[in-house]
Formats: structure tokens, sequence, C-alpha cells
């Protein structure tokens, strides 16, 4: 079993039950049961072996604490803990831009629930804004088989909000307003790179 820094358990996310098959172009049956980071992951195989980005998964220091060796040539590990918490799942960089991101899924329809997000991951993506980065969160609505690339100052208004008293969640109108809707291809599977051009382009 693994703990976080406070001794709390981890508990991995459950992969999702249902989900709506979109006939956008590009769509294959082989991208069912995928989760969010299995296409991003594939997504930066692609911009790194056509040399557009170099953008990985970060590694979480681990600490094991307990292990069994049931044979010679076996063994398993039966309790660790993560040494610090982690701050975003990706960062790398793309023409010059370092890049730092975090990927949430949600099996809501109507909205993002605000408590997917951690207050040292907001902090952080804080941080990477003040020195000039490009931090962002790629959300999937996992039932309505939709992804969005959600800006820094999008999270960070309803961050904020929410802990002036505001809506514990950010609604799907919001998104369809304010963020940039990612449409899934064939390769890149999520062409994140793209929104962030586009965002860029409206910042002049």
């Amino acid at each position: 079993m693994f703990h976080y820094p406070n001794g709390k358990p981890y508990k991995p996310s459950e992969p999702t039950k249902t989900k709506t098959i979109s006939k956008k172009e590009g769509f294959s049956f082989s991208n069912r049961g995928k989760t969010l980071e299995d296409e991003i992951n594939e997504t930066n195989t692609y911009y790194l072996n056509q040399q557009i980005a170099i953008i990985h998964k970060k590694p979480v220091p681990v600490q094991i604490v307990k292990v069994e060796y049931p044979s010679r040539s076996a063994a398993v590990i039966r309790e660790a803990y993560f040494r610090t918490p982690s701050t975003t799942d990706y960062n790398g960089v793309w023409n010059g831009y370092y890049i730092d991101f975090e990927a949430k899924e949600t099996e809501s329809k109507t909205s993002f629930p605000l408590k997917n997000v951690h207050p040292h991951q907001v902090n952080h993506m804080k941080e990477v804004t003040n020195q000039k980065g490009i931090a962002f969160t790629i959300i999937k609505f996992t039932t309505l088989d939709r992804y969005f690339f959600v800006p820094f100052t999008v999270l960070h208004e309803a961050w904020i909000a929410m802990e002036n008293g505001g809506r514990k969640s950010i609604p799907i109108s919001v998104f369809e307003s304010k963020t940039i809707e990612i449409q899934p291809g064939y390769n890149p599977r999520i062409d994140y790179l793209t929104a962030i051009k586009n965002m860029i382009t409206n910042e002049k």
C-alpha cells in the first residue's frame, strides 16, 4: 500500500465505467477504455518523435517501507510512501516555452469539481506563471467525451471565488466560453499544443 507524506493511503482513481463514443474524425475503437493520462502520453510520444516538443510525465519519489520476498527471484512491495506531494503531472519545453500542466477527468456532465485540484498544485502553477511559464490543465468530461484546455487564469479565478465562499465547481458553460475545446484526433491524439498557440495568439 502506498501512502502520502501525511500518512493518508493513496487510492488510485477508478477507471471510467461509462463513456460516450464520439464520431469525430480520427476516432477508433482502440481508444475506448483509455484514460486521459494514456492519451496524453501517446500525444507526448508523437510530439517527441516528430521533434515538436519534449514533454514528460513527472516521476514521483517513493520511499519503500516494507518488501516481501515470496521467492528468491521475486519481490513484492507491501508498503510505501510518496516522499513529497506531487506538483503537476507533466512538464517540458516547446518552442522556447516552459510548459507545466495537470490532467484531470470527471464523469460529471455539468461541471468540474474543484476538490479534484489540490492547493499545492494551484500554488505551483501560479509560481510557474509568475516566471512566464505556461501553466494549464487539461480536463476531460469522460461521459461527454469532451476535452478542454484550461488556462491557469481560468482555474485560478474559479479557485479564488471558491475560497471566498463561491461555488465549488466550474460549470460546463465556463468551459464553453472561457477555455479552448480540444477535438481528439489520431496523431496527435490530444493536440494541446495547438490550443497553446491559439492562447498565445489571442493574448497578443
